[in-house]
């Protein structure tokens, strides 16, 4: 029986965090796809197309990881999707509660897809979306943090050069 899983999130940008997020669960099952999400209740730097266009380039390298973007519940592009695993990261204790409430919500909405957890790789626990737009708005290197397709992209959206 084949397992598909799906990670979705907002990825914006898509960190090294995300990546090892996605080779760890690419490991695991036998497709993963990567959704991109329409709604955020967050400001985005990124549009939808240019955080789905990096997203595609930055994941190229995994051959069983597709890239999408969706509207609406997570759950139910997963479902769209026949994905019965929904992959969430854990970087930290503090972004425990969040995810138990999001998984124990998602399995409310529909108890035919499982929440997993992955853990990033030690060197990626710190790693987050918001603090690379800082680190770039201030004009850092972000080699460490983000493929090179991403770190031009916020270079050229915040004109550091």
């Amino acid at each position: 029986m084949s397992t598909n899983a799906i990670y979705p999130g907002t990825f914006d940008p898509i960190t090294y965090g995300h990546i090892n997020i996605l080779e760890k669960a690419s490991r695991l099952f036998d497709k993963v796809i990567l959704s991109v999400a329409a709604y955020t209740d967050k400001e985005t730097l990124f549009s939808l197309e240019e955080r789905y266009e990096l997203c595609s380039a930055s994941v190229k390298h995994l051959s069983n990881v597709e890239v999408y973007t969706f509207e609406g519940l997570a759950v139910d592009f997963a479902r769209s999707q026949n994905c019965s695993v929904m992959i969430r990261g854990l970087r930290a204790v503090s972004d425990f509660e969040y995810e138990l409430s999001l998984a124990l919500t998602n399995t409310t909405l529909n108890p035919e897809i499982e929440t997993v957890f992955l853990v990033p790789s030690l060197r990626y626990m710190y790693l987050s979306s918001s603090i690379t737009r800082q680190l770039a708005e201030l004009g850092s290197e972000l080699k460490d943090f983000v493929p090179p397709v991403v770190a031009k992209a916020l270079r050229d959206k915040f004109k550091k050069e």
